[in-house]
């Protein structure tokens, strides 16, 4: 069973790679390796080296510490003692291209916009819950 830090970060790595519009392909290119590799990283399948991380980062154009953001001691407390589905988001979600075409519009707005839209989104989820 894959280790909740390689799962997170292995999600984080799919998200930035969707983020960009990138394949596994073009991204095992940039690298060095089989695209099957980067499935196996962003399942959480295999471990990444550090060495391997720093280059992927650099192809993904962020820093070596994007892959762990969002990873805190309380998070992974109430992570692995949730018990509550709707507490947390299935990954799928995040392979979804609705999602991706979401997200990149989200970052093409500017703050205050992107603000009032948050508190749209939240308002919403807070009335159907």
């Amino acid at each position: 069973m894959p280790h909740h830090v390689d799962l997170h970060v292995g999600q984080r790595l799919r998200q930035r790679r969707c983020l960009l519009g990138m394949t596994q392909q073009k991204l095992a290119d940039a690298v060095g390796i089989k695209f099957q590799q980067i499935q196996k990283y962003e399942s959480g399948a295999n471990r990444i080296s550090a060495s391997r991380l720093w280059v992927i980062a650099l192809a993904l154009e962020v820093p070596v510490s994007h892959f762990f953001e969002g990873l805190t001691d309380e998070e992974r407390a109430l992570h692995e003692s949730a018990t509550d589905d709707e507490a947390n988001i299935a990954p799928e979600v995040f392979h979804q291209k609705e999602t991706i075409d979401l997200i990149r519009a989200y970052y093409n707005l500017k703050e205050a916009p992107r603000r009032r839209l948050l508190d749209l989104a939240k308002t919403l989820a807070d009335a159907a819950a």
